[in-house]
């Protein structure tokens, strides 16, 4: 899916730009689904499409210390999101992208307090919701 960067900077507020496009992330704690538990359905802000249940929210105030302050899931709706390496900021980890827009959600991480043994960490900005 081609994505025209121009009117995406008109779509989105800058952070959501930033984070779904340049690979940022939001500050912990500060995004509007952290701690959000109504029922329905997590959708990339840039395309729309459907990533992730309410069913597979987790409580983002636990977790692994560094997990703690993002909307967080075990698990993803199959097919709806592609992993990448990501080496940046001195470390490997697995980066998380839409797979229909490749907009950049955040990253997975190994966790066996989960019944999935994953920890997805998203950022609120670039997720929309729609209430079942």
């Amino acid at each position: 899916m081609d994505i025209d960067k121009e009117e995406l900077k008109k779509k989105l507020d800058a952070e959501a730009y930033h984070v779904t496009q340049e690979k940022g992330t939001e500050a912990p704690f500060s995004g509007k689904y952290v701690n959000h538990n109504e029922q329905g359905m997590y959708n990339c802000k840039v395309c729309g499409q459907t990533l992730f249940a309410s069913d597979a929210k987790l409580d983002s105030s636990k977790g692994p210390v560094g997990l703690q302050g993002w909307p967080s899931f075990d698990q993803a709706l199959p097919g709806a999101v592609e992993y990448q390496d990501d080496n940046s900021m001195g470390m490997h980890r697995t980066e998380i992208v839409c797979s229909r827009c490749k907009a950049h959600l955040g990253h997975v991480f190994d966790d066996e307090s989960e019944k999935t043994g994953k920890h997805f960490c998203l950022n609120s900005c670039a997720l929309d919701f729609d209430k079942k």
